[in-house]
């Protein structure tokens, strides 16, 4: 057999050996793909390993590889879903400290491995920025849960990136949960007792109503039941069953039984009587329901306590025409030193867009330039005619480009002038371009609830209602409006009082919906935001990441379809942790340039140039 003049492969060969190995299962099939990696059955899929073998590739591939050998190794499926939790935090808290355990456990006995993990981990932890996060809600909690335990089982320093990812919940996590983190080194080798550990982690943390039943007591309540006859017993225990199978078949199903359960539970709990005693003088009929129903397509366990007070409205219903026109005047006022600068940005755009739109060519006219390059025939044969070519504009696919604004008040002052500015320009530029521009803006009708959480009040308080704002989504220029006659709502940002809270995932949601129902072939998002989701009245009675971890469901449910491109543009705040294609800017003097070179590159026909401006990681997928 002819050897292999891959480089790669005695290196994959070697790993394959020692995975198995540290599995301990010599069938093991390893494969190197492209396809996300994982154990499926009897095969393990490690990251693809090029022929040149790049260092980042080899840490990846090795780390990869002692992970989920050490999964196969020390980990139980049967004994993991026995315990798991029905909550979607909870779950992920819990799917993440049994990942830090199996590998603590692989660890002890081959710290090289861990070695490995850790390098794999730091990569990681470094490219979705958790070294360049500043407060907890920058970090998912299930991560940072998940870090710290491996921290305390294996007694050895977390790696750049998730170090400071961990630091930041340290607090937090050690004050509420610090004996079960010291405890956990001593039950690794007992999967069942870790778990029954890692279910009392996410109570301390307070995500206890997430757990579901408690998997070891069913046998106790079976026995009980048959202690105490019931004429109606054998039609309840028939129901009990057909709900049991509903249960294991739909987790959703399953947390809202519990729910049921544990609202019923309130009225015969003598303490839970008390703590609720104005509940238990209202009406059946008048309880309201401990958690809405889901309104988000993008994730079932995104909620919000009422949408009566939401709005959806266009600029100019929020300001008289004469306030528009002075608040405008106001705006061009601040343009006014940024003149010459506007104007080379916008010819600059069109240049590059209309460029693209002239290069190609039809060939074999009778009138029009001279072509050259068939002129030989010509000679050869006096007899043929000549050959003109006429040079054709192909114009861009029909495309609507939608700007998503964040209108927060964090974004007051030169950052939304600037945001408006350039809204201006590409508005104008691409319109010249015969591309249609849809502009949108979000906020909330008042700070710190509204109405919304005024009624939630009134209803005694439910908990985790969810969403507790009074939604504002602004259209300031529809995609089929022609710019001249919305050109004054652009003013409407600089109102005093208008931007307030901002709950970015709905608006995702909002502005994807609007551009899906399109009839353009091609459709770009861009999103301009300065920072995290954040509304205090919503992270005050939820958990702290409810809004970001919506965001994240909204922006994964947009790229999983791919009806949209989506970009974002970070002002001051690194958004690549949420957005894969986006750029973060730190001055917002910038946000002008990084527009057009954004917007620019999604027109490049070259994927390798669309891959280095765009900040889209891997040339390879782009292309």
């Amino acid at each position: 057999m002819k050897p292999s003049d891959n480089p790669a492969d005695p290196f994959k060969k070697a790993l394959t050996e020692a995975t198995r190995a540290l599995a301990d299962e010599a069938e093991l099939n390893v494969t190197f793909t492209a396809d996300p990696s994982g154990v499926a059955g009897d095969t393990m899929r490690l990251p693809q390993i090029s022929r040149r073998m790049s260092r980042d590739e080899i840490v990846q591939a090795r780390g990869t590889a002692d992970a989920l050998a050490m999964r196969v190794r020390h980990h139980d499926a049967a004994t993991h879903a026995h315990y798991a939790p029905s909550g979607p935090l909870a779950r992920e808290i819990y799917d993440a400290v049994e990942t830090s355990r199996v590998e603590a456990l692989g660890a002890r006995d081959m710290p090289g491995a861990l070695s490995n993990i850790d390098a794999k981990m730091s990569a990681e932890a470094l490219k979705r920025g958790y070294d360049q996060a500043r407060q907890p809600a920058d970090i998912p909690l299930p991560v940072a849960a998940g870090y710290l335990l491996r921290e305390a089982a294996t007694g050895r320093a977390l790696p750049p990136g998730a170090a400071e990812a961990a630091e930041l919940w340290r607090p937090f996590i050690s004050q509420q949960a610090g004996h079960v983190l010291d405890t956990a080194r001593d039950t690794l080798a007992d999967q069942a007792a870790f778990a029954r550990l890692a279910r009392q982690l996410i109570t301390d943390l307070g995500y206890g109503d997430q757990l579901g039943d408690d998997p070891d007591e069913p046998v106790e309540d079976d026995a009980s039941d048959e202690a105490e006859p019931d004429p109606e017993a054998g039609d309840n225990q028939a129901r009990e069953e057909d709900e049991g199978d509903e249960s294991e078949a739909s987790p959703e199903r399953s947390q809202e039984r519990t729910q049921d359960e544990r609202q019923a539970q309130v009225s015969l709990d003598d303490s839970a009587e008390e703590v609720f005693a104005e509940d238990a003088e209202m009406p059946d009929g008048d309880m309201p329901e401990e958690l809405p129903p889901p309104v988000s397509e993008a994730s079932a366990e995104y909620r919000v306590y009422t949408q009566q007070f939401d709005e959806e409205i266009r600029a100019d219903e929020l300001a008289e025409p004469a306030e528009l026109e002075r608040l405008r005047a106001y705006l061009d006022k601040q343009l006014d030193p940024l003149r010459g600068a506007v104007s080379r940005l916008a010819n600059k755009l069109q240049r590059r867009l209309q460029a693209k739109q002239n290069r190609s060519w039809e060939f074999d006219k009778e009138e029009g330039v001279l072509d050259a390059g068939r002129l030989a025939r010509v000679v050869a044969n006096p007899t043929t005619p000549l050959s003109f070519k006429v040079e054709h504009d192909t114009e861009f696919r029909d495309t609507v480009v939608t700007l998503l604004i964040d209108n927060s008040g964090s974004m007051r002052g030169r950052p939304i002038s600037i945001a408006a500015i350039c809204a201006d320009v590409l508005a104008r530029t691409l319109e010249r371009c015969s591309v249609k521009v849809e502009i949108l803006g979000f906020t909330t009708r008042a700070w710190k609830g509204g109405q919304s959480r005024e009624a939630w009040l009134k209803d005694n308080r439910p908990a985790e209602p969810g969403r507790l704002n009074d939604l504002r989504h602004i259209i300031y220029k529809p995609a089929d409006a022609p710019w001249r006659r919305v050109r004054p709502n652009l003013g409407l940002m600089m109102k005093e009082g208008l931007l307030k809270e901002n709950i970015d995932g709905e608006a995702l949601e909002w502005a994807h919906r609007r551009l899906v129902r399109r009839a353009e072939a091609r459709k770009i998002l861009m999103v301009i935001s300065d920072g995290a989701p954040v509304d205090d009245s919503t992270l005050s009675v939820n958990p702290a990441n409810y809004l970001e971890k919506h965001l994240r469901d909204v922006i994964a449910m947009v790229e999983k379809r791919r009806q949209v491109e989506l970009l974002a543009i970070g002002i001051g705040h690194d958004v690549t942790r949420y957005y894969e294609r986006a750029v973060t800017i730190t001055d917002a003097e910038q946000l002008g340039g990084a527009i057009t070179e954004q917007l620019a590159a999604l027109f490049d026909t070259d994927p390798r140039k669309r891959a280095r401006v765009m900040g889209m990681g891997s040339i390879r997928r782009a292309m």
